[in-house]
């Protein structure tokens, strides 16, 4: 058998048993021949950026497509994500340890952050007074350490409400050498948090409560602190927006991503409506907003009223 005969082998088992409805995809990969070239070449432990043009007509042994296979109908058994039974998460070309104890990193802030030139959409939202950044819900850790790689001056804090999402953002943050520019902290959103920054970076959990009872099995395996946002999926971001002002230098900006809840996000603010900047992702202008301390501070109850 060669490489390409047992993907293609994979992945017909993964698209049945999606086609069946016992399989779901979204994190990290979209349908079942990238899941399975993934899962397939990390089992095989070949580079999963090799040229399957080229390599696929390697030889595969028996007991490497067996192995292999066996991997695959793990991922089928289970439901758990593809990055789970790999340990390892890629954001923007950069990998990241995963487990468990984390939600698996794939926020569209990435994209932002840094593209394929080194240069992110947010660059223009910095100046050069920009020193410090606060990864808010840093849960793995990956955009903390994406922000510090990207901005080698700036100083990067990782808040998290979770000691276990913590620990896993430490082994990235060793991981990739960052230990002396990328702090973490243990907060509840802002509570415990008591430096300003000039932009916060925060993927809080936004999912409303009947979005909440739809996930595939796929994403109840994901711990659901990070993902349950109340009702219409802005509790978390209530506290945010009312408490992110005191915590954010004259100039800075705030970015936040808030997935499929653009419209339970302005009719909980509108007062912010007008002032929100929406940014423009592979997934859409509509994922993740932009918000300066100005406008907040505008948008802010009694903000209008003469002193």
């Amino acid at each position: 058998m060669t490489l390409a005969e047992l993907i293609a082998q994979a992945a017909a088992r993964l698209a049945a048993a999606h086609q069946a409805g016992q399989l779901a995809f979204g994190h990290g990969t979209t349908n079942a021949h990238d899941e399975a070239a993934w899962l397939v070449l990390w089992k095989l432990a070949l580079p999963l950026d090799c040229d399957l043009g080229s390599e696929g007509a390697r030889s595969v042994s028996t007991a490497e497509a067996r192995d292999a296979l066996a991997l695959i109908d793990e991922r089928i058994a289970t439901r758990k994500p593809a990055a789970y039974l790999t340990r390892e998460a890629w954001l923007q070309g950069v990998p990241f340890y995963v487990d468990e104890r984390t939600i698996v990193p794939r926020s569209f802030i990435a994209e932002l952050i840094a593209d394929a030139d080194g240069q992110g959409t947010l660059d223009a939202w910095l100046g050069e007074d920009t020193s410090a950044v606060l990864d808010l819900c840093t849960g793995n850790g990956s955009l903390a350490v994406l922000a510090a790689l990207a901005w080698p001056e700036v100083r990067v804090d990782g808040a998290d409400i979770s000691d276990e999402a913590l620990a896993v953002a430490r082994i990235n943050i060793d991981k990739h050498g960052l230990q002396e520019r990328v702090q973490l902290l243990k907060s509840d959103g802002l509570a415990q948090v008591a430096r300003s920054y000039d932009l916060i970076l925060c993927n809080p959990p936004y999912v409303n409560q009947q979005s909440m009872t739809a996930l595939p099995a796929e994403y109840r395996a994901e711990p659901e602190l990070a993902l349950a946002g109340g009702a219409d999926g802005m509790d978390f971001i209530r506290r945010l927006l009312r408490d992110a002002p005191a915590r954010m230098s004259a100039h800075a900006v705030l970015v936040l991503e808030i997935g499929n809840e653009r419209e339970h996000y302005e009719a909980a603010f509108p007062a912010l409506a007008a002032r929100t900047v929406w940014l423009d992702t592979s997934a859409g202008a509509d994922q993740v907003l932009l918000l300066t301390r100005e406008a907040l501070d505008a948008a802010a109850p009694g903000a209008d009223t003469p002193r």
